[in-house]
């Protein structure tokens, strides 16, 4: 069977290229990413890849939404199990698991970490979704609940670049 008709038979190509590019950039990080190489990880020609993106930052865009994504679920997850009792012990504890879900998980994937937060599709959209959502949602609770002064709240949370490669410093 030929690389051709192997990538016109294959199921879900996109996603077979998005989870090869994700183990990628666990492996190697974004920089030694490429799409023609991803390609021939999941057996089919580069040609059959560029159907699905239009390129390598195509690619890292769509990976970069994915690990912001799943970011969000798991910040959003420890947000929700904190409710109940006193409002400003709820809220500090919510800012407390957003922080350390947003650690945790720099921690473990360093790779996917810095691609995300180092492409600017990603801090674009995060102005309406995703970890920095979360962030500022946990800090206007802060503001709600009178544990934080609304001036004090002014630019906090605002989405700023990271330096994923200081994360070791922490």
């Amino acid at each position: 069977m030929s690389m051709a008709s192997t990538a016109y038979h294959h199921g879900n190509l996109r996603e077979a290229l998005v989870d090869a590019a994700v183990a990628s950039v666990r492996e190697r990080g974004a920089e030694g990413l490429a799409l023609r190489d991803l390609a021939r990880r999941v057996g089919v020609s580069h040609n059959a890849a560029y159907r699905h993106f239009a390129g390598r930052d195509d690619l890292l865009a769509e990976v970069a939404g994915r690990v912001m994504a799943q970011l969000a679920d798991t910040m959003t997850r420890r947000w929700d199990s904190l409710d109940g009792g006193d409002p400003v012990l709820t809220a500090r504890r919510r800012l407390a698991e957003v922080g350390r879900s947003y650690v945790e998980f720099a921690m473990a994937e360093p790779g996917l970490f810095a691609l995300a937060f180092s492409s600017l599709t990603s801090v674009v959209d995060l102005a309406l979704s995703g970890p920095y959502a979360l962030l500022s949602r946990v800090l206007d609770e802060q503001v709600e609940v009178g544990f934080l002064a609304s001036e004090a709240r002014v630019g906090a949370g605002d989405a700023p670049m990271v330096d994923a490669d200081r994360l070791g410093d922490l």
